[in-house]
């Protein structure tokens, strides 16, 4: 590759070859993230941007170095945002497993104590004889249940890619 200014353009081949990913899979990537926009030139010949190429950059560290699925990094995109993943691909941000999985926990769990409380009808009381298995957890078991529950669901991911939600 011969040397450019860092703010220079970079075609497919240059940016797949300082990727390490074949040509290919940076037009796939095209498809499935619509904040990859390279400018097309006449021919479709495609020229890429420095921030473009720090894009492409943090979504390889997402899904090579992190072990993300596609619809991971794409959730983490929507999340975060492009200056996030950005900063990820210049090894500026650091990806946090645990971070995304507790906030991602934290997003998708309603909270039991509000939940019930409009949602559930009164309790029936006990018939005579009968025992009432009452279980009262504490809000950080709750939290902890919470994120045992997210790990399983990401380790399910993992083993089961591309499931729908």
């Amino acid at each position: 590759m011969t040397d450019k200014a860092p703010e220079a353009f970079r075609t497919i081949s240059e940016v797949a070859e300082q990727l390490d990913v074949p040509q290919h899979v940076l037009r796939f990537w095209e498809t499935r993230f619509s904040q990859i926009r390279p400018m097309k030139r006449g021919g479709g010949r495609r020229y890429y941007r420095p921030a473009d190429v720090d894009l492409l950059k943090g979504i390889r560290t997402l899904l090579y170095g992190e072990g993300y699925t596609i619809r991971g990094a794409q959730k983490i995109l929507k999340d975060n945002g492009i200056a996030h993943v950005i900063g990820i691909g210049r090894g500026e941000v650091s990806v946090d497993p645990a971070e995304e999985t507790v906030k991602a926990a934290r997003k998708s769990v309603a909270k039991p104590a509000e939940t019930k409380a409009a949602s559930a009808p009164a309790e029936a009381p006990a018939a005579p004889g009968e025992v009432k298995i009452v279980h009262e957890l504490t809000p950080a078991q709750i939290d902890e249940l919470r994120l045992v529950l997210t790990d399983l669901a990401a380790a399910k991911r993992l083993l089961v890619p591309d499931q729908p939600k």
